[in-house]
């Protein structure tokens, strides 16, 4: 038995909003739009859904981690359509990454890395 696929589904306060987020501002296809959920393709096989659920929406204290090599180019990006910044890129040696943090329109924490620490090469 093995997935075939992964989705993170996120509660959101404006669903328009946060599909120009995800959508405009971090440049995701759009691979289904359920009317009230919209759903995002990150990588092969990787998902990212927004839900209207305005009773829900909010920090929950999950983090969406998105790796890329170019975590730099994503923070130019993030931040020149006006993205929420948390905390600029900057190394993290104890974990061998190389990060950002980001909130999408409903507080919801972003992180983009890279991974610096070879091991995680042998998994992808």
């Amino acid at each position: 038995m093995h997935f075939d696929d992964q989705i993170t589904f996120l509660p959101v306060a404006d669903l328009d909003r946060s599909a120009a987020f995800y959508g405009e501002i971090l440049g995701l296809q759009l691979v289904v739009d359920q009317g009230d959920c919209r759903i995002y393709r990150v990588a092969e096989g990787a998902f990212l859904g927004v839900c209207l659920r305005p009773e829900r929406a909010g920090s929950s204290g999950v983090i969406v981690t998105l790796v890329s090599q170019d975590v730099d180019a994503w923070h130019d990006r993030i931040t020149a359509a006006g993205g929420n910044c948390e905390s600029p890129p900057a190394a993290h040696p104890k974990y061998g990454i190389y990060q950002a943090f980001y909130r999408d329109p409903d507080g919801h924490l972003l992180e983009i890395q890279r991974f610096d620490d070879t091991a995680w090469s042998t998994h992808t």
